[in-house]
C-alpha cells in the first residue's frame, strides 16, 4: 500500500466526530512505536516530520523508514511536513515523496500569508499533495518555532473563512489557546471553544487542526524528574478538552512533546537502574514500548479513532 494523503482521512474524521493523531518522528524507534500502536488499534495515522527532524535524520532516511512502516504494517499512512517555513522546503518535501505539507505563514501579515500559502497549494495540488495552512500564532517553542506570549494571537473566524477561500488549503491550523512545548498554561488550562465553534460553523465540513496539543502526561514528567530531570511546573492540555475539540471539527491533533517525554522518561529510568548497560538496544527497546503504549492511550482516549480504518 502506498502512502496516502489526508483528504479521505479528514472527511471520515469530520463525519465521525473524531480526530487523527499527527505524531512527530525523528528516528526508527519512534516510528516503530507509533506505527505498532496504530496497527494494534486499527487507527488512521499521520506521521509528521519537522524541518529540524528532517535535518537531523536526513530526508532519505526518514522516507525509507516510513516506507518500511507502510510495508510492514499495511496501514494507510500519511507523511506530512510539519511547520514548513517557506516554499522551498515544501517543494523539496513534495518532490521527495511527502503526501502532505504544512506551510506556516502565520508570522507574516495576512495578505503575505495568503500569497505564500496559495503558491504552495498550487504547486502541491498539481502533484496530488494536500496542504495545511496556519492562521493565528501559538506561543511556545518547538524546534525552530519560537513565539512569545506577547506575540501569540488567536485565530479570527472571519479571516479564517477568507483565508480558506482564497488559498484553497485542505486544512487549517488554528490558535485557540494551545501552545508548543511542555509549558502551556500558567493558570487554569482553558481552550476557547466558543471561537472553535464559530470557526467550525463558518467553515462547515472543513477540517481544522490543533498544534501544541500534547497533554504532558504527569507520569512521564514525574519519571523524568525522578531520574535527574528538571521539568518542573509543566502543564499540558487536559485530554478531555482535546476529545471535545475532536467532536467540533478538529480533525488533526499534533502530538510531539508527549512522545519526547515518554521516550526520555524510559531511557532515564533504564540507565539509572542499569548503569552498566552500554548497548543502545537495551534502553531503546523499552523506550519504543513506552511510545507505543502512550500512543495507544492517545488513540483510544483522546483522539477516539481506534477501529476507524
Amino acid at each position: 500500500m502506498p502512502l496516502v494523503t489526508s483528504k479521505e482521512m479528514f472527511k471520515k474524521a469530520y463525519e465521525g466526530k473524531y480526530a487523527i493523531g499527527a505524531f512527530n518522528v525523528n528516528n526508527m524507534e519512534i516510528i516503530q512505536g507509533i506505527v505498532d500502536a496504530a496497527k494494534e488499534e486499527q487507527a488512521p495515522l499521520i506521521l509528521q516530520v519537522s524541518a529540524g527532524a528532517r535535518k537531523y535524520a536526513k530526508h532519505i532516511y526518514l522516507m525509507k523508514l516510513v516506507e518500511a512502516a507502510v510495508e510492514d504494517s499495511g496501514l494507510p499512512i500519511c507523511l506530512h511536513l510539519d511547520h514548513g517555513e517557506d516554499f522551498e522546503i515544501c517543494k523539496a518535501c513534495i518532490d521527495g515523496g511527502f503526501t502532505s505539507v504544512m506551510i506556516d505563514g502565520s508570522k507574516l501579515p495576512f495578505e503575505e500569508n495568503i500569497a505564500l500559502t496559495k503558491k504552495v497549494v498550487d504547486y502541491a495540488h498539481e502533484r496530488g499533495v494536500t496542504v495545511e495552512g496556519e492562521l493565528g500564532r501559538l506561543a511556545g517553542v518547538e524546534d525552530a518555532v519560537k513565539v512569545s506570549e506577547r506575540e501569540a494571537t488567536y485565530t479570527d473566524p472571519d479571516q479564517a473563512v477568507e483565508f480558506v477561500e482564497r488559498t484553497g488549503v485542505d486544512s487549517l491550523a488554528i490558535a485557540i489557546g494551545t501552545s508548543h512545548g511542555a509549558y502551556k498554561f500558567k493558570g487554569e488550562p482553558t481552550l476557547d471553544f466558543e471561537r472553535l465553534e464559530k470557526i467550525s460553523k463558518m467553515l462547515p465540513g472543513f477540517p481544522l487542526v490543533l498544534h501544541g496539543a500534547s497533554s504532558v502526561l504527569p507520569e512521564f514528567v514525574a519519571k523524568c524528574n525522578q531520574y535527574g530531570g528538571k521539568i518542573q511546573g509543566a502543564q499540558g492540555v487536559p485530554e478531555e478538552m482535546l476529545l471535545k475539540a475532536g467532536q467540533m471539527g478538529v480533525c488533526k491533533i499534533n502530538i510531539d512533546t508527549d512522545l519526547r517525554l515518554a521516550m526520555t522518561a524510559s531511557i532515564r529510568e533504564h540507565l539509572a537502574l542499569h548503569p552498566g548497560d552500554f548497548d543502545p538496544r537495551q534502553y531503546l527497546k523499552p523506550a519504543r514500548e513506552a511510545i507505543k503504549n502512550m500512543v495507544k492511550h492517545k488513540i483510544r482516549n483522546v483522539l477516539n479513532c481506534s477501529g476507524r480504518l
